[in-house]
């Protein structure tokens, strides 16, 4: 390993890159994974920013609103008949199994490897494959809460409700308990998110843009050896990657679960 590159750009022999891959994940026994919406793209949940994404296909419905409004705090308080609309149209994840990404980060967990998953998504893909240590920093559609009591309620609670805003039954407003733009992220997911990385030798960043803050930040907690960047787009931290991949995450993915890189 000592004589391999120190850097392996996206424009190197993928065959090269994925060997570097896999040396890699043998010699790390404390991984970390940082995960954005396309984690979850391979499962059939469109991102946000992609020329396929959401924010890029608004329905007519919705559009004399800025695709950020309709998942903001300002909505939600202002206009709750809009958010809800629109939330149930296009947040509902119930019924999407985990890729082979998700179940990937699984098995290493399950192997002893994986630290921590720091992930943006919401929708719940990653304890479905059976990983636990993950931290939701954006938040989570499982759960909701009443603004007015604090009563806890469960998923179908607000996507199969009558109601165009539903209700706690003290009559006040549930809220989904994700976090919305104009909101402060969860700081006991952030601190072990961070916690997570600062301790890992390996960090594995996946599906991500790295340009929604302070999300992206959690790149420059990494003090450790090795540092890999997948995502279909370039990043600004590319340059600081050991091995870059702008291929298709799920292919290389289901490589690593089929041999069982450990």
């Amino acid at each position: 390993m000592e004589d391999m590159p120190v850097f392996l750009a996206a424009d190197t022999d993928f065959d090269i890159r994925y060997d570097r891959l896999k040396e890699i994940i043998s010699d790390s026994d404390r991984i970390a994974f940082l995960g954005g919406a396309g984690v979850s793209t391979g499962s059939g949940i469109p991102d946000f920013r992609s020329p396929g994404g959401l924010y890029n296909n608004v329905p007519e419905e919705f559009k004399k609103y800025k695709p950020e409004f309709l998942l903001s705090h300002n909505c939600y308080s202002e206009k709750p008949e809009v958010f809800y609309s629109y939330y149930r149209k296009y947040m509902d994840a119930r019924y999407f199994e985990p890729n082979d990404v998700h179940k990937y980060l699984a098995f290493l967990e399950e192997n002893g490897k994986m630290k921590g998953i720091a992930t943006q998504n919401i929708d719940m893909l990653h304890e479905y494959a059976g990983s636990k240590k993950v931290y939701k920093i954006h938040g989570t559609i499982a759960t909701n809460h009443c603004r007015r009591c604090g009563k806890e309620y469960g998923i179908d609670a607000v996507f199969d409700s009558i109601e165009k805003i539903p209700h706690c039954e003290c009559g006040g407003q549930i809220k989904p308990d994700v976090v919305l733009y104009g909101e402060n992220l969860p700081q006991d997911a952030w601190n072990n998110a961070v916690t997570a990385i600062e301790h890992s030798n390996c960090l594995i960043v996946c599906g991500t843009s790295l340009q929604v803050f302070p999300a992206a930040n959690l790149v420059s907690s990494f003090i450790g050896k090795y540092l890999i960047i997948i995502n279909r787009e370039p990043t600004e931290y590319d340059n600081f990657a050991d091995v870059v991949f702008h291929e298709d995450m799920n292919e290389i993915f289901s490589k690593l679960l089929l041999e069982k890189v450990l």
